[in-house]
């Protein structure tokens, strides 16, 4: 079975105190991640946005199923030896972490890779399943029986988390397979939603199959706000659809699109401009309302600012060179059939140039000419026909073959007709005789013996 996904990622800063949003998300066809960060002044969006930066590279990447869990834990493993790198080189980053759930696909396999209380849900047939498990505190007390589920709803330590990257060698994430599904729809989503929302509500807005992926996620986002969510919202959907009719533009929010992202123009709600304003007159020394794993400084020190955009930068960049690189290779799937040197030629690639860069190559040039044609199917070459693949346009070139060979026989002289016997001259029909043009006036063009006129791919007077 040959699927796809449909996704859509949405971030929010929440109306809290935070005066920055410290979650980082990437979607692309491939490869889904979300990261929270915390650490507060600590530069918990560094954190958030280098480990999507460190990871995107598995998107556009040629993965087979067998292999795909172990790539996977290995990329999230690097990604978090980079963390302690940064934090060894800056020791005012000391302390920050995030939470990290990446989902790599592999034709219909989905690897899987979590660690902290940011969540992954499937909803299938209907049915919504969590298919992560928090690393909290509170998740702890479940497992132990002391609490339960509606108690955990209100728990006052619910933001405190037991595992999430933070650059030790003991950060390891839970890994898992999973097989997917036609109509399969997948969640991700930090707690500033599932720490507002009931799942319940979560449930009914996901079971709208009528609405696409970005409706969802925008309305998932809504949701929290209406909940009054204090800390940052983020969210990726993604619908498992069949092959071709996918999304093929990656997408990044929250702290790792900073610089990519332009002021937006949508109005803002009442509760949304308090908060705005709530955060300006805080300022930079608020506390932070999101997990904590450490003490955090009192104010940011210039190098964790430095560090901040040097990170974000780099992620960012890393996310430019997967998009760019998505689209090659896509364009680099597509095929058409032109004219090279006057013979007619398989193309590779894109019909259009990119200024100097050529976007296509000749995977095989014909020996028949384009000047054999008929005359309409001579510009239409030259002015290139789309294939669907290889196969399809070598179907081309065999229709074409087929036309100018029977444009051909059409120009070929045909051999005089044996003279007839002179004692029979006087039985031989006249045209007067035919049934068809004895009934045309003089002059008419059909008038006379009557002649066979072929025409290959022209349109006919």
């Amino acid at each position: 079975m040959s699927i796809a996904f449909r996704y859509a990622a949405r971030s929010n800063q929440g109306l809290g105190s935070k005066s920055r949003n410290e979650d980082s998300a990437y979607a692309g066809p491939e490869l889904l991640v979300l990261c929270d960060g915390m650490g507060g002044h600590a530069a918990g969006d560094v954190a958030s946005s280098l480990v999507v930066g460190e990871l995107v590279h598995l998107d556009g990447e040629s993965h087979g199923a067998d292999d795909a869990l172990d790539i996977l834990e290995q990329a999230v493993e690097e990604a978090n030896d980079r963390l302690a790198d940064v934090m060894e080189a800056y020791p005012d980053s000391s302390g920050m972490g995030t939470t990290c759930i990446a989902m790599l696909r592999t034709a219909s396999k989905l690897a899987v890779a979590n660690i902290g209380d940011s969540r992954a849900y499937l909803l299938r047939a209907g049915r919504l399943t969590q298919i992560t498990k928090d690393h909290s505190f509170v998740q702890k007390l479940l497992d132990e029986g002391r609490i339960g589920p509606e108690e955990a709803l209100h728990h006052p330590q619910r933001s405190l988390v037991t595992r999430v990257l933070t650059g030790r060698p003991e950060d390891r994430p839970d890994l898992s397979m999973r097989e997917l599904r036609l109509g399969d729809r997948l969640l991700l989503c930090s707690d500033g939603l599932t720490d507002y929302a009931a799942e319940e509500t979560v449930s009914e807005i996901l079971a709208e199959s009528d609405r696409t992926p970005g409706q969802v996620a925008d309305e998932l986002i809504q949701l929290a706000l209406r909940a009054s969510t204090r800390d940052n919202v983020t969210v990726i959907v993604a619908d498992v659809v069949h092959a071709g009719a996918g999304t093929l533009k990656p997408q990044v929010v929250g702290a790792a699109s900073v610089r990519r992202s332009a002021p937006t123009s949508r109005t803002l709600t009442p509760a949304e401009k308090a908060a705005e304003l709530s955060r300006a007159a805080a300022g930079a020394s608020a506390a932070s309302d999101g997990p904590v794993l450490a003490e955090e400084a009192t104010s940011a020190h210039p190098l964790v600012r430095w560090l901040r955009r040097t990170v974000v930068a780099a992620a960012v960049l890393a996310v430019v060179v997967a998009a760019g690189w998505l689209g090659w290779r896509w364009s680099q799937d597509q095929y058409f059939v032109g004219e090279q040197d006057g013979q007619v030629a398989i193309y590779r690639g894109l019909a259009q140039d990119l200024g100097p860069i050529e976007l296509s190559s000749v995977e095989e040039q014909t020996d028949l000419a384009v000047d054999d044609l008929p005359d309409y199917y001579q510009g239409r070459v030259r002015a290139t026909l789309a294939a669907d693949d290889r196969e399809g346009a070598e179907t081309i070139v065999a229709e074409l073959r087929d036309l100018a060979a029977r444009r051909a026989e059409a120009d070929a002289p045909r051999a005089p007709r044996p003279a007839d016997d002179a004692t029979s001259t006087t039985d031989a029909p006249s045209a007067s005789d035919d049934p068809v043009t004895a009934t045309l006036p003089p002059g008419h063009p059909m008038a006379g013996p009557l002649e066979l006129a072929v025409t290959l791919g022209e349109e006919r007077p």
